[in-house]
């Protein structure tokens, strides 16, 4: 039996509580037990300064944080200098949702994602990703809606879940304290056809089995066929 009570095929509970923020154009507070993030879409009408100004397509780009009581410990605020594992969340962000847009169909503009952890119990990186793609289909929604984009750009949905392996056991979900003590951790991100954007597999300790990584995936696509239901 886990911590919480949870079989190991059991998500938390999650709720996707959307249009949270009215100065965004896409919001949503989602929650994934008692990990909670605050995740806005916005737009600008221009695209980075790197890509060519004659480029056929837009850009996504993304931003995280930890807010400093998210965490037990009070986390400091980076304001002049970004961790490595901040710019790896919001690369790994930012990745998960271009995978699912067309991004010719948003020439000349860049979607902008900001996801901030109000409360961090394990799977925050998951759990934005997620909340990220609600958020960005409200503001493409809206876009639509006036005309400022033409045609929808999003491909397909996209859904992603920790998991790993726990005392010789295979579950999905992990609260804090399930993935300290993790003998393998995984992030996964999928598309609602099944198609693989990220598959974050690392072993803590000693080696694992190829038998157990297929295990890891089975329980990460149903959990994401659950998921993206709740959209």
């Amino acid at each position: 039996m886990r911590i919480d009570g949870r079989k190991n095929d059991e998500l938390r509970k999650i709720t996707f509580e959307k249009n949270y923020v009215k100065n965004a154009l896409g919001s949503v507070l989602v929650s994934f037990g008692d990990t909670r993030v605050l995740v806005c879409a916005n737009f600008e009408d221009n695209i980075p300064k790197w890509m060519d100004k004659d480029s056929p397509k837009g850009w996504l780009s993304a931003e995280y944080s930890l807010l400093p009581s998210s965490t037990s410990v009070r986390c400091q605020r980076e304001r002049t200098k970004v961790s490595g594992r901040t710019q790896e969340i919001q690369r790994l962000i930012g990745r998960s949702l271009r995978a699912c847009l067309d991004l010719e169909k948003i020439k000349g503009k860049t979607f902008v994602i900001d996801a901030d952890v109000i409360q961090a119990d394990g799977g925050t990186r998951t759990a934005s990703i997620c909340g990220a793609f609600v958020a960005l289909s409200i503001m493409v929604e809206k876009l639509l809606k006036e005309n400022i984009l033409d045609v929808n750009p999003i491909i397909e949905p996209i859904g992603a879940i920790s998991a790993g392996i726990v005392e010789g056991e295979t579950m999905v979900d992990l609260c804090y304290e399930e993935d300290s003590n993790a003998q393998v951790d995984s992030n996964i991100v999928l598309t609602k056809s099944g198609k693989i954007i990220e598959f974050q597999t690392t072993a803590e300790g000693e080696p694992f089995e190829k038998e157990k990584m297929d295990e890891i995936f089975s329980l990460a696509k149903n959990s994401i066929d659950k998921i993206i239901k709740m959209y």
